[in-house]
């Protein structure tokens, strides 16, 4: 069954939105269900049932319909999204667009199986920019905030942008829904033609936009970006399957060497048997996810972050520094503290081979 996720800057920005709004922030916890200890990394995920739930209590405590539309307006995806951050240096829209279909679950994860939740389409010689996946047409609220805060974006952007700026943005906007009590909002923010009860989400566009040049501002810092993005979308992808929730679990509790499976079936609230049913139809135990994530962890401790072998032992859990030498060797053949040597003198060597 899907399981839809935001990162948790969209509830974190949301809840300081509708408290500037007026709500009581301690109310808008309580009916979310959302912990706030979840909001201190925006890279967290967060249930969309909690993130809905939140934006339903806003508007009931605030007293304003609009306030998901007035949201997207107000804040920017770069400020709650990494999602916002990688097309920075990209050098047209066409490639905007595809890396922010492969990111897009970093923000909003349906968890649906769509393919390309952004497409451009053409129709009676139009160019729509079309807003795919079933999530948007059963949740107008999300839909009509991603759309202001995507068109008042591309706004801020046409002002340092002398191509873009002379092309309007968007020609006219079609949405699945009904139209909303608080359609004059929709005409102050939009100022467009808009046509609710669609056939389908998403702008009319200039043509000239797809074969516009973007200026390549920072390729440093999508480079950064891109790689962060790609961390975060692996982790994603783990999340969704039961050694991937396990492993996530594990990490944090290894060091006090009592990492059990009754523990961590506890925190999935699962029973110990259901745990290994769910493993083994994975292909795996849990004695072999255990035992692989000490290997993966101990190359990390040892290389990457240069970790003394007793101190690796401890963070992995071991009783002894003797039992980690022994399962080290097993893993790879060799004894930590050879590995360590060996990659210590390779080091110096290439050192030496450079100043030559």
């Amino acid at each position: 069954m899907p399981n839809p996720t935001v990162a948790a800057g969209y509830p974190k920005a949301l809840l300081d939105f509708a408290v500037s709004k007026g709500g009581d922030r301690q109310m808008l916890i309580e009916r979310s269900h959302i912990c706030l200890d979840d909001l201190k990394d925006q890279d967290n995920r967060i249930p969309l049932a909690s993130y809905l739930a939140l934006l339903h209590a806003g508007i009931e405590l605030c007293n304003e319909p609009a306030l998901s539309l007035l949201f997207g307006e107000a804040v920017k995806l770069q400020d709650i999204s990494i999602v916002g951050l990688i097309g920075v240096a990209f050098d047209n829209v066409e490639s905007v667009r595809r890396q922010v279909n492969r990111y897009t679950p970093l923000g909003l994860d349906a968890d649906d199986g769509t393919a390309e939740p952004i497409q451009f389409v053409r129709e009676n010689g139009d160019v729509w920019m079309k807003f795919n996946g079933r999530i948007y047409v059963d949740n107008p609220l999300l839909l009509e905030s991603g759309i202001a805060r995507a068109v008042c974006g591309v706004r801020a952007l046409q002002q340092s942008m002398p191509g873009l700026a002379s092309l309007q943005f968007p020609k006219a906007i079609r949405f699945t829904h009904a139209e909303p009590s608080y359609r004059a909002e929709y005409d102050r923010i939009f100022g467009v033609p808009l046509f609710f009860e669609s056939h389908m989400n998403g702008f009319l566009i200039d043509e000239a936009i797809l074969n516009l040049k973007l200026p390549r501002t920072n390729p440093y810092l999508s480079e950064i970006m891109s790689a962060r993005a790609e961390e975060l979308l692996k982790s994603l992808e783990r999340s969704k399957t039961t050694r991937g929730r396990v492993e996530n679990l594990l990490v944090p509790v290894l060091h006090t060497g009592e990492a059990t499976v009754e523990m961590i079936a506890s925190k999935l609230g699962i029973s110990r048997q259901t745990l290994f049913r769910k493993l083994k139809s994975e292909g795996v135990t849990f004695e072999q996810v255990l035992d692989e994530l000490r290997h993966q962890m101990a190359l990390y401790y040892l290389n990457g972050k240069k970790v003394s072998v007793n101190q690796t032992a401890y963070l992995l859990g071991f009783s002894e520094p003797a039992a980690f030498s022994r399962a080290f060797k097993r893993w790879t053949g060799s004894s930590p503290r050879t590995m360590q040597a060996s990659k210590i003198e390779n080091n110096q060597n290439g050192d030496a081979d450079q100043m030559d």
